[in-house]
């Protein structure tokens, strides 16, 4: 298909969970629902179309590691874009991946800077290290290099009391969060424990990563904040073989980690039911493959989200919570199709049928 070819979409186009449409085209990249006059190389298109798949919780560039060379950043964002994940919200990442905006082949990137971590407090050569003196300037630099968000790290395991804690006093994170929001730019932190929590959401945070320690003490104060949470349940399954890994040292937090991975489901479900925002995020990247982002999709569904819930957490609420486009007329042409209607039976996002990414059939 030559850049200047039309295509034609055809079946059902998903432009939200109740707007559903005959066709759309493609003109130029953009979407229209306007039939073009006089097009000449038409390509058709049949099946259910969605808007671009959103990964809210990805790592390009990032290895098990720290940060990895071009070659495996590019693979890494080709396996997600073969997902039908054409958006994603990096949150973290050591290397610079400014180049995948020349590419017009590979998914948009909104990135949340490097990792701001508390010293030998996160995994080896992630994050910035540092201490409380210092958060709010390197807040600030985080946000001048991302693209309207900051990733803190929230809490970690504290080797002195064998448990997670966080890591960060009060007045540090208040400073930090109101430094990154007078420089537009929102805030999430990864927490896997409960105690972290209340000092983050009271300190203004707009989201947390993960949200395994989020209690029902703690679920009316996120959702009166209105605090997004993205819970990476295909990570949190990973829970019980790191717990293994530390049962002769660090007993307290494996025992800690495996109850945080027991109650999971119930976690999301009651979230969900009390009006706190969930989106799609998988934490590709690290020890994580890339490319999970309809696992993720059917993980909520097997919290207690509703099929259509669950799809609009990583369709078309994801992509409004990001600010950017679905299928609106004249809006970039990203969209994957299915065989079937994934409103239905969410199992059908592991097999598109075709991606278009820029008006293109990248797949």
């Amino acid at each position: 298909m030559s850049d200047h070819a039309v295509l034609h979409v055809k079946g059902r186009v998903l432009a939200g969970p109740d707007d559903v449409r005959d066709e759309l085209w493609v003109v130029g990249g953009r979407v229209t629902y306007d039939r073009p006059a006089g097009a000449g190389d038409v390509r058709t298109v049949d099946g259910w179309a969605l808007p671009g798949l959103v990964d809210a919780h990805c790592h390009v560039g990032l290895g098990a590691d720290g940060p990895v060379d071009a070659d495996t950043a590019e693979k890494q964002a080709l396996t997600d874009r073969e997902a039908g994940a054409l958006l994603i919200r990096d949150a973290g990442s050591p290397s610079d991946t400014r180049w995948v905006d020349d590419r017009d082949d590979l998914p948009k990137i909104i990135r949340a800077g490097r990792h701001i971590a508390r010293t030998r407090r996160y995994i080896r050569g992630y994050a910035h290290e540092i201490e409380p003196a210092d958060l709010v300037a390197y807040v600030g630099r985080e946000a001048r290099r991302g693209d309207g968000w900051v990733k803190l790290v929230g809490d970690w395991i504290d080797r002195g009391v064998g448990d997670l804690a966080p890591c960060w006093p009060r007045e540090a994170v208040e400073a930090g969060i109101a430094e990154a929001h007078r420089l537009g730019a929102r805030v999430t932190a990864h927490c896997f424990a409960e105690s972290s929590l209340r000092d983050l959401v009271e300190s203004g945070i707009d989201c947390i990563e993960h949200a395994t320690g989020l209690t029902p003490e703690l679920i009316p104060l996120f959702a009166e904040r209105g605090v997004a949470i993205v819970p990476t349940l295909v990570n949190i399954a990973t829970f019980p073989h790191l717990a293994a890994g530390g049962d002769d040292k660090y007993p307290r937090w494996s025992a800690h980690m495996r109850r945080l991975h027991e109650r999971r489901y119930d976690t999301v479900r009651d979230a969900y039911d009390a009006g706190i925002p969930v989106y799609v995020g998988t934490d590709a990247g690290g020890s994580l493959p890339h490319g999970l982002v309809a696992a993720e999709v059917a993980e909520l569904v097997t919290a207690g989200i509703p099929p259509v819930e669950a799809l609009a957490a990583t369709s078309w609420a994801a992509r409004a919570w990001l600010g950017r486009p679905g299928l609106e007329e004249g809006a970039p042409a990203d969209l994957v199709v299915y065989e079937s209607d994934p409103r239905a039976d969410v199992r059908v996002l592991a097999a598109p049928r075709r991606v278009v990414l820029n008006g293109r059939v990248v797949q």
